[in-house]
């Protein structure tokens, strides 16, 4: 069992702007990893922190766990050799624009590099992005690419249905400043804010107003990326992307009651059709559960709806959800495309949704979109029509949105043959 005293010897209480040594200045936005400098956000050494929270966001609290059982010890550092990313990725001019991106750290990902000098001084620095390869097999997939949609093709699409992909996950990094300009608030309510609603967890937030990075406790992102990744960027390439938020019922378990699993089936199978044509696709995967309520309270608006005078309506479908929750939606899209920035897209060919929320935060941004893509009718379960006809209502993308192919040549000065 580790000794608690030894370790309270190099954990330090953070309350105090001027105890100890000085953290490590971080200049966001700055147009190298070297002036930008590492986010520290280790339990030990704590004075070289300059970052609230911890990470490995909500996982932190496992690894409190481990530490407490005496299965970590609480010094270890990670050993980062041969973890570096499977493809390199940037920079991008994106990341020295700090309004651009405000939720993760761009360079999370190269710090075994960028940062190997802070590192072999014994500070612990450690990744926030990892980038691996990988394959896919999704049912859906292999039943139709005999033929039916989607043809193998040995480079994206393999002969056992199994899809190439790379694949990165990412931790997110709230830049706090950034953070409140996006919300259209300062930076003091933002801070007051977390800090009440958290019950106090990051007492920092209040109390170390030079520290303004915060490793929130909370879901990551993946991102799945098919194709030539070099597309992505050139605007001479088609790029297909859905950006999607979880939904462990229907995109794990498949539950028929929404059209989130189908809806996600269909923006794999444009992701690969688009790069199997020579161009890109990008799947981001938000750990937004339940739009971010949770499934807990997930379920019981499902209760709610079925159990409701008259039985479960669309004029009545997010009624229940704010009655539960006292808002209807907190995923705050505006944060949703910082990713999108980080990997270089400055314009989305085809977007794989409906949610006008989504495509606002996007063009918001700076990046173009051309073309918006609905799920098809024969894609959408029959317990989810409900869901449909409450989201069209809400002002959802409808097909009768969809331009046609003259207008969207009209529009962005290009050839039909394109479309």
């Amino acid at each position: 069992m580790t000794d608690n005293t030894t370790v309270s010897k190099h954990i330090v209480l953070t309350s105090h702007p001027h105890a100890g040594r000085k953290p490590i200045d971080i200049h966001w936005g700055a147009n190298n990893a070297k002036a930008r400098g590492p986010v520290v956000a280790t339990p030990v050494g704590s004075s070289l922190r300059n970052a609230i929270g911890s990470y490995s966001g909500s996982y932190s609290v496992y690894r409190a766990l481990a530490v407490a059982a005496g299965s970590l010890d609480p010094l270890h550092k990670p050993d980062l050799t041969n973890t570096s990313p499977a493809v390199d990725l940037g920079p991008f001019s994106q990341w020295s624009d700090p309004e651009k991106i405000v939720s993760i750290d761009p360079w999370g990902h190269k710090v075994e590099h960028v940062f190997a000098e802070h590192i072999k001084a014994g500070i612990d620095v450690r990744p926030t992005i990892a980038v691996t390869r990988a394959r896919l097999r999704v049912p859906e997939l292999t039943a139709k690419h005999s033929g039916l949609q989607l043809e193998a093709d040995g480079r994206v699409l393999l002969k056992t249905g199994e899809v190439n992909v790379t694949k990165i996950a990412i931790e997110p990094v709230w830049y706090l400043p950034g953070i409140a300009q996006r919300f259209n608030t300062d930076e003091h309510t933002l801070r007051r804010s977390l800090f009440e609603q958290t019950g106090g967890m990051f007492s920092e937030l209040v109390t170390r107003p030079d520290l303004h990075v915060l490793l929130p406790p909370i879901g990551s992102i993946t991102v799945y990326l098919f194709g030539d990744l070099e597309a992505i960027v050139d605007l001479d390439r088609k790029l297909s992307c859905r950006v999607h938020d979880e939904c462990n019922g229907s995109d794990v378990f498949g539950s028929d009651i929404c059209t989130c699993r189908p809806y996600l089936i269909h923006g794999i199978e444009d992701a690969i059709q688009t790069a199997q044509s020579g161009g890109a696709g990008v799947i981001v995967y938000n750990r937004k559960e339940g739009r971010a309520l949770g499934e807990v309270t997930k379920f019981l608006v499902y209760n709610a709806r079925k159990r409701q005078h008259g039985g479960d309506t669309a004029d009545r479908y997010f009624e229940r959800t704010e009655c539960v929750a006292g808002v209807q939606d907190m995923r705050f899209q505006e944060l949703m495309p910082d990713v999108l920035s980080w990997l270089g897209i400055t314009r989305i060919d085809r977007f794989i949704s409906m949610s006008n929320l989504k495509h606002d935060a996007i063009i918001g941004q700076g990046i173009e979109i051309v073309e918006r893509v609905p799920i098809p009718d024969h894609m959408i379960p029959s317990d989810a029509k409900v869901e449909m006809d409450a989201k069209k209502a809400a002002g959802y993308f409808t097909d009768g949105d969809i331009p046609t192919t003259q207008e969207l040549a009209k529009k962005h000065g290009r050839d039909l043959k394109d479309y």
